[in-house]
């Protein structure tokens, strides 16, 4: 251990890198240290007395944070080997796709649920979108589930009454309190529904008119409880966000749903474009709104009392994605605490199950996957320390440190590009449009982990919370309310907070570690990782200040 005190001085220190003695200091003359140091004209005290607390607690000290580094980097590599695992599942059991084995001679009754909050951009198109189904109209109800307190208002009622007078079963219900938020006007709706069977759409989407034909024959088995429809994309190539946003959720809906339901496990409702069984719903104890992801909530209980999902991905439902970095984050946000509360809900009653193992494991990993967060901020703020320190831990062995820092890549960081790759693979069938956002899609997921893992907090240790609504433009189909409510995000995106703030610091603080990294060959392989972390927090706090987007090439027809 060098001498502090030599150090602090300037004078020559010498340190060992490779198993080799290097000067450093370079041409010096030769100094000589004081065996003492003067505290005063009445105190001397000798330097190696007040050198050896210091050299023999930094070692100590670097010790420890090492194995804290160490042990994030492996829940994260755990996780990455879960992501493997969704991978091999789906390739393995993608060819068990589900068959009709029966269909109803008669079609039964089935009510659309439109539930929406201050939604004067969208709520016309969607109720209009629901009216088109191609549906017998004598079997088909349509329930305007609205809370709104602004013009919304004034919009549904009027294209309401229209669809009546075309003789269309329209409903509308409004509440002038929002108790429940989306789960008590769900509840509101499910007491007043004709239909046996529900089919619940957000007021973002624009369903295709088969899509009730399409679903309603798997309810032949009476043990299916719920059908659910894969999302595609109105405005997925408008920016990078809605591109990158897209892979995310196509991650979601090609590997991760398709895994889970055709290997046996549980897998969840995604809140819109799905269809419920009445009674299932109601067996599994009704929706419920002590948290903010009623979906998830219900679709658990509902497969812990025995009910059967079908995943049909071949049945899509377009909707539009947030293409503003505030109205992103508020809907990551309330994912993310709510996935939280039902893992704090539910994951003690699924362990004490009598379930089989597998599915055990996989709502394990499915329920706690919101604690990524908390470890990627813990990363965040580890990793130019532990860069560092590297040489300490393998000084004299290179071959060492390569192997932990590949296995370590693979492990936590190519999983998650292996995953979205073999969802865009999937979908597009083109290696280059599979994988040329991967990159891009790595910065925002570590750029977005601050926000997710105050969301991750708040949902274990706070209540349920107010149910804030995604903000909604109609992008793919502007209109003057449309533009007014992009107008108003604009405004909210130029407000400061505490959390923008740190992410700018933190984009700005891995700039300068590149730049410190770039000055010592010896870690300058550091930077890409360092880059990724850079780049998305200065992406997600830079488009939080402006509210700017920045634009990806526009395909020429834009993929489902």
């Amino acid at each position: 251990m060098a001498d502090p005190f030599a150090q602090a001085a300037g004078w020559p220190v010498e340190r060992q890198s490779r198993g080799r003695i290097q000067r450093i200091a370079g041409k010096l003359p030769p100094v000589e240290v004081p065996s003492t140091i003067s505290f005063g004209a009445e105190y001397e005290v000798p330097t190696d007395v007040l050198c050896e607390p210091w050299c023999s607690a930094m070692p100590a000290a670097s010790d420890v944070f090492l194995t804290c580094y160490f042990l994030v980097l492996g829940v994260l590599c755990v996780y990455g080997l879960h992501r493997y695992s969704l991978v091999w599942l789906y390739y393995r059991h993608r060819s068990r796709e589900p068959r009709l084995t029966s269909c109803f001679r008669e079609l039964p009754t089935v009510t659309v649920q439109l539930p929406m909050y201050n939604e004067p951009a969208v709520a016309r198109r969607i109720i209009e979108a629901a009216a088109a189904l191609d549906y017998p109209r004598d079997r088909l109800e349509i329930q305007v589930l609205d809370d709104s307190t602004d013009d919304t208002v004034r919009i549904v009622t009027e294209t309401v009454e229209r669809l009546r007078q075309r003789g269309v079963d329209a409903v509308y219900l409004h509440r002038d309190d929002r108790t429940g938020f989306k789960a008590g006007a769900l509840a509101e709706g499910l007491r007043l529904a004709k239909g046996q069977f529900l089919c619940v759409f957000d007021a973002d989407f624009v369903p295709v008119p088969g899509t009730l034909r399409e679903l309603i024959h798997y309810f032949a088995d009476p043990e299916v409880g719920l059908v659910q429809a894969r999302w595609v994309h109105l405005n997925r190539s408008e920016s990078l966000l809605t591109k990158a946003q897209a892979v995310l959720l196509d991650g979601h809906f090609v590997i991760e749903h398709a895994a889970r339901n055709r290997s046996g496990r549980f897998m969840s409702f995604n809140g819109t474009a799905g269809m419920w069984r009445r009674e299932c719903i109601e067996d599994a104890g009704g929706w419920q709104h002590d948290t903010l992801t009623e979906d998830l909530d219900l679709s658990y209980r509902a497969q812990l009392k025995g009910w059967k999902f079908v995943y049909l991905p071949d049945v899509v439902a377009p909707a539009e994605l947030p293409p503003e970095m505030r109205a992103f984050k508020v809907q990551q946000h309330r994912w993310t605490k709510g996935g939280a509360q039902t893992l704090r809900k539910l994951l003690p009653a699924i362990m004490r199950s009598r379930l089989p193992l597998r599915i055990k494991v996989e709502a394990f990993f499915h329920l706690t996957s919101c604690i990524v967060y908390l470890f990627m901020v813990a990363l965040t703020m580890m990793i130019m320390p532990a860069v560092m320190l590297r040489h300490q831990l393998f000084e004299s062995e290179p071959v060492a440190s390569a192997v932990v820092a590949v296995g370590i890549m693979v492990l936590a960081c190519f999983s998650a590009a292996t995953f979205y790759t073999a969802s865009q693979l999937a979908i597009l069938n083109s290696w280059w449009n599979s994988i040329k956002y991967i990159p891009f899609l790595m910065c925002l997921g570590i750029g977005i982990s601050l926000n997710n893992a105050r969301a991750t907090l708040s949902g274990f240790f706070s209540d349920t919370g107010t149910f804030e609504r995604t903000p909604k433009y109609a992008d793919a189909e502007p209109t003057r309310c449309a533009r007014r409510s992009r107008a108003q995000g604009r405004r909210m995106a130029g407000r400061v907070d505490g959390q923008t703030c740190l992410e700018l610091v933190l984009g700005f603080g891995f700039l300068l570690g590149i730049l410190l990294c770039a000055a010592d060959r010896e870690v300058a392989g550091c930077i890409p990782f360092l880059a990724l972390f850079m780049i998305g927090y200065l992406y997600v706090g830079g488009c939080s200040l402006t509210g700017r987007r920045v634009a990806a090439p526009r395909p020429a027809s834009a993929p489902a």
